[in-house]
């Protein structure tokens, strides 16, 4: 396993992890940025990360990896890669999660969920959803990045490689914009 150190290098130095004035999903305002897309352009990186996940969870006799799509593709590629599984994607169709490609899961199979990065882990809980509807087996999520600093609960083993506390404010109480440190930047896909 990576040790904490290990894994903010492997994040900073791969521009992942961004220090500024930025505006998250949520439309709340913080100081630090994890853009794991830059990170996982690099394979060398993500095959270093993805062995945490899948080295915790091998003993659970995964047959299946799962993410949801964008953020979650890459990993449950690699993740898969490294368990000698199949390594499928769930995505939005009408706004709502599903498997598509002819992608299917069998009842009763063994399936590992996998993410980039949980905040609040909304992405998750749909493809968690996703596999009870199917009959699937969750043994576990494993995810990159905790950003809610372990208080996401998905009622199964979750294991994360980095779990961090990123302090967020609403917009109006942003010390950043109060201290004048200019608009709060949008890295974020959606």
């Amino acid at each position: 396993m990576l040790s904490k150190e290990e894994v903010i290098k492997i994040f900073s130095d791969s521009g992942a992890l961004m220090k500024g004035h930025f505006k998250l999903t949520s439309g709340r305002h913080s100081n630090y940025y994890m853009q794991c897309a830059q990170v996982l352009q690099y394979p060398h990186y993500t095959e270093e990360l993805a062995r945490d996940i899948a080295d915790f969870f091998r003993p659970h006799g995964v047959e299946l990896v799962v993410g949801p799509a964008m953020g979650g593709i890459i990993v449950s590629y690699e993740v898969a890669r490294q368990l000698g599984v199949p390594g499928i994607f769930a995505e939005r169709q009408d706004g709502k999660m599903t498997l598509r490609r002819n992608f299917s899961i069998q009842p009763g199979q063994k399936v590992l969920v996998v993410e980039d990065v949980v905040t609040t882990g909304g992405s998750v809980l749909e493809v968690l959803e996703v596999v009870k509807e199917m009959k699937g087996e969750i043994v576990g999520v494993g995810v990159l990045v905790d950003r809610s600093g372990g208080k996401v609960d998905f009622g199964v083993p979750l294991y994360s490689v980095l779990e961090m506390q990123v302090e967020s404010w609403e917009a109006a109480d942003c010390p950043l914009c109060k201290s004048g440190a200019g608009e709060a930047v949008k890295p974020g896909s959606r």
